[in-house]
């Protein structure tokens, strides 16, 4: 079941230049019954495969720029370590919230973008803007990566179509490429918290790199918004599940209080 979940979220993924961690996470949850924190940290773990296969699928079709790869990875990886140690302070509650609100917002994010203007020309040449877009989409879009077990690239490629003025397949190239080291951070750190569920990995990794190498190959023959529209039914759907997790037990949390007074 770990190999078919890596296998759908590699080829979302791979399609639309994300992790597959919005996918990978609510999965891991509701079918392996992972607990919120592993799923996140496992998660984060498998999202490094997907960067590297789908940043050499899209490097081969040329549509990836490596320079603002390395800007985005050079901030997000300092701020990835931070947002995987706030993950763990929070309770599994208030991660499944935090987590939904998220899902919710990328939906917003993935709906509105065809109507948004571009506020950089395409054909402009690097600039100091530029680059501070870059470094600043790094330091937000590391924090949510590991805090949230995602990718990033949810944030990274509106952000660089939109304010950075690259095309949408370089974007999403682009953020995958960054995604490996960023990502690499946050597993690191999860690892580290003991959030990570290692005999999933051994079917998800399998799963996302064939998946992410379907996706990346397709990216260029199905419809953007199609697949957008796809997306993001199963985000809202997702989300509004993972808004509605139940608060702990009263009597639960009063017996382990009772329990660590003896």
């Amino acid at each position: 079941m770990s190999f078919l979940i890596g296998l759908l979220a590699g080829t979302f993924g791979g399609l639309v230049g994300l992790g597959g961690g919005v996918l990978m996470v609510p999965l891991m949850i509701g079918v392996l019954k992972i607990g919120q924190h592993k799923a996140h940290g496992t998660s984060l773990v498998a999202l490094v495969f997907t960067g590297i296969m789908g940043s050499v699928t899209y490097a081969v079709q040329g549509n990836i720029d490596i320079l603002a790869s390395l800007l985005l990875a050079s901030t997000a990886v300092f701020t990835a370590r931070a947002g995987a140690k706030f993950a763990n302070t929070l309770p599994e509650w208030k991660l499944g919230r935090a987590f939904g609100l998220f899902m919710l917002f990328i939906t917003v994010l993935l709906l509105l973008k065809p109507y948004l203007p571009q506020v950089v020309d395409s054909t402009m040449g690097w600039t100091w803007g530029k680059i501070l877009v870059l470094l600043l989409t790094g330091v937000f879009t590391g924090f949510l990566s590991g805090m949230m077990g995602v990718g990033g690239g949810t944030i990274m490629v509106p952000s660089m179509v939109l304010l950075a003025g690259f095309t949408q397949y370089t974007a999403q190239g682009s953020s995958l490429l960054a995604m490996i080291p960023a990502g690499g951070v946050g597993a690191f750190t999860h690892w580290r918290l003991g959030n990570i569920n290692k005999s999933t990995l051994t079917g998800l990794v399998p799963g996302i790199l064939i998946g992410t190498f379907m996706g990346g190959s397709l990216a260029h023959l199905i419809s953007e918004d199609y697949l957008r529209m796809i997306f993001a039914a199963v985000l809202i759907w997702t989300g509004f599940r993972f808004l509605k997790t139940p608060l702990p037990d009263p009597k639960k949390r009063e017996g382990t209080k009772n329990e660590n007074t003896r």
